[in-house]
């Protein structure tokens, strides 16, 4: 994780020097004068960061830099990762949000507001568990394919994508989780196997493009969406953390729309009871990483 942390040291060097190369030859005469010397003064002020504004300013960069001219991939990949952490930190410690956000200009504290309550929202659906879960990580679809899947779920449903693509975060991490949730949900918009054969159209429940369409015609048919957006949410899961967590990033890409750009490089983060792990794009071949 980035550490952040940062000390301000700036010096400021006085020098004195004495001496003349065209100076005349000494004096035959003695004469007992003190002798000069070079000497140099360094005055250092040192200024400590509170980890609150380190943390503040932290997330103003990168809120801004996701929303900035800089749509190069290599650049928002820096930027997705770092927001996670950024908001990992948070997360570690609730009780620190209050100050970061009073530290934050008044256009970014709301952003960072709706993020954190969204992660905070989502905490109390699953406990930590003592092992590590039987998944495989993969690469996530390109970003721009991914889009067009849910602006093809928003044409044929009326489900604005924001909000598909919003279930897809919080279900398997826009689809880099690969395995069966604790219920026996599967895919990567976590069906249960009845609702998938009700909604499927006869699909591929692994495949993202068949279950982000599929997820549009659930909330439309059986939700009432989007005319009741909170209550379709509520008939995907039946958890009010839920809602409030899905309607969160929802409404903060229909604000910025490169807000998603941000979200698709966040990595799947698991929290175990010796505490929490990235699991990354490879695993179980590739090793879990302790966050902390």
């Amino acid at each position: 994780m980035r550490v952040l942390s940062f000390l301000v040291v700036s010096a400021l060097m006085l020098g004195a020097c004495s001496g003349d190369d065209d100076a005349s030859p000494a004096p035959t005469t003695t004469s007992v004068l003190p002798s000069t010397t070079t000497t140099t003064t360094r005055a250092v002020t040192t200024t400590t960061v509170s980890p609150d504004a380190a943390l503040a300013v932290e997330l103003d960069r990168v809120e801004r830099g996701i929303r900035g001219a800089d749509r190069a991939e290599a650049a928002l990949a820096a930027l997705g990762r770092d927001q996670d952490d950024a908001y990992a930190e948070l997360r570690s410690a609730p009780e620190r949000l209050p100050a970061v956000l009073a530290l934050l200009p008044t256009d970014i504290a709301p952003i960072v507001a709706a993020n954190a309550g969204a992660a905070a929202e989502l905490t109390p659906l699953t406990d930590p568990r003592p092992e590590f879960p039987p998944w495989t990580i993969r690469p996530p679809l390109p970003r721009t394919e991914l889009l067009a899947l849910y602006r093809e779920a928003e044409a044929a449903s009326g489900i604005p994508w924001q909000y598909i693509a919003s279930i897809h975060l919080i279900e398997s991490r826009l689809g880099r989780i690969v395995g069966p949730s604790t219920a026996g949900a599967l895919g990567p918009m976590q069906f249960i196997p009845s609702s998938w054969d009700a909604f499927g159209e006869g699909g591929d429940i692994y495949s993202d493009r068949d279950s982000i369409l599929a997820a549009g015609r659930y909330l439309a048919d059986a939700g009432g969406a989007p005319g009741n957006m909170d209550g379709a949410l509520f008939a995907y899961n039946h958890s009010d953390h839920y809602v409030a967590a899905v309607r969160a990033y929802a409404e903060l890409m229909i604000a910025d729309e490169r807000a998603y750009d941000g979200y698709y490089f966040w990595p799947v983060r698991y929290r175990t009871t010796e505490g929490v792990f990235v699991l990354p794009e490879g695993y179980p071949e590739e090793p879990a990483v302790a966050a902390d």
